[in-house]
Formats: structure tokens, C-alpha cells, sequence
């Protein structure tokens, strides 16, 4: 016997991860306060395995720890670690890098990427 849920259908991984993804999101791109340049060391949470310290005066490795950021990064990571000019500058080529699921919750949260990555192109 096939037991129906009273509350709907389960949620798709893609909703599932659409959901996670918008409720790390900051207010707007302009709360991103981390740095422009320098070394910068990730937490275990966000960099449990490989590298941890990110030249960000290295393209490749700014576009790194940016990848990784976006992806594994809570709230509070995403605006002490990411810095607004950066993410703009860097959104053309890092939205390729990145999950659709996630570059989709970025754009439509700020349509200013989109923007950027056409100024861009």
C-alpha cells in the first residue's frame, strides 16, 4: 500500500538547494565587506579538505576561493570573506565556474551581476 503524503510532494534537490543557497545570501552586494588583497585563510567549515589560504592577489586563486566561498560558505562567510567589487569584477567568468542552481540564486537576488557580466562581455 502506497501511503500519500498530506503535505504535498517532497521537495526536488533543486528546490532543496535553491532554498539553502538564498537563506546564506547577505542583504545586498553591498554588506560583502571582505578583502581585496592579501592572504586569506578559510574555515574548516567552508575548506574542510585541499586549500585552506588564498592569495587574493593571485587571479586563479581568488577565483578559488571565491568558488568555494559561494558554494560552501555560510552567511556570515559570504559577507566577512567577499568583497562586493571583487565578486562584480570576477561575476563573468565565476558564474561560469559555479553550480546553475547557485548562479541562479545570486542573479535573481542581484540583478547588478547580470549587469556586470554584460558590461563584461
Amino acid at each position: 500500500m502506497v501511503m500519500l503524503s498530506s503535505t504535498g510532494p517532497a521537495p526536488s534537490a533543486a528546490e532543496v538547494l535553491r532554498a539553502r543557497y538564498v537563506s546564506r545570501l547577505p542583504a545586498s552586494l553591498e554588506k560583502l565587506a571582505g578583502p581585496q588583497h592579501g592572504v586569506v585563510e578559510l574555515p574548516l567549515h567552508v575548506a574542510w579538505s585541499g586549500l585552506r589560504a588564498y592569495d587574493l592577489d593571485r587571479p586563479r586563486l581568488r577565483m578559488g576561493l571565491y568558488r568555494t566561498v559561494l558554494a560552501e560558505g555560510q552567511h556570515e562567510d559570504l559577507v566577512n570573506l567577499l568583497n562586493r567589487d571583487l565578486l562584480l569584477a570576477q561575476w563573468p567568468v565565476l558564474r561560469t565556474l559555479i553550480s546553475r542552481h547557485l548562479r541562479q540564486v545570486w542573479e535573481n537576488a542581484f540583478p547588478e551581476l547580470t549587469t556586470a557580466g554584460s558590461a563584461a562581455a
